[in-house]
């Protein structure tokens, strides 16, 4: 199970990657390998900003729907493109090619809730 150290991560197995006040959102390796493979991603949430485990969206996968929740509160500034044709990305590359959204972080406060890959380890 592949869980980069320089990574955020929530109970629900999503990850967070923090660039300045920014930071690049998707779902672990663990995630994406319990959900099967990921037919589709829909995003709805560009411009919005919403708190800390809103919903910001959906994965579906051959076996089932899950909602996905925003690590920290924020904006999405940016939904990865290349999720609308090749949502498989998720599964091939979780934490490259494989992201889903970009936040401008509203409380760089609420980064420190999060679990270090080494606590992730232990909720999984």
């Amino acid at each position: 199970m592949n869980i980069p150290a320089d990574l955020f991560y929530t109970k629900d197995h999503e990850w967070l990657r923090v660039e300045g006040n920014e930071g690049y959102v998707g779902v672990t390796d663990f995630a994406q390998s319990e959900l099967g493979d990921v037919v589709f991603i829909e995003i709805e949430t560009l411009g919005e900003t919403l708190n800390k485990e809103e919903v910001f969206g959906t994965i579906e996968a051959v076996k089932t729907v899950s909602d996905l929740f925003m690590p920290v509160g924020g904006e999405i500034i940016e939904v990865n493109p290349a999720l609308e044709e090749s949502p498989e990305m998720v599964n091939k590359d979780p934490y490259g090619k494989g992201w889903m959204i970009k936040i401008s972080i509203t409380d760089p406060s609420e980064v420190k809730e999060l679990f270090s890959a080494e606590k992730y380890k232990t909720l999984i």
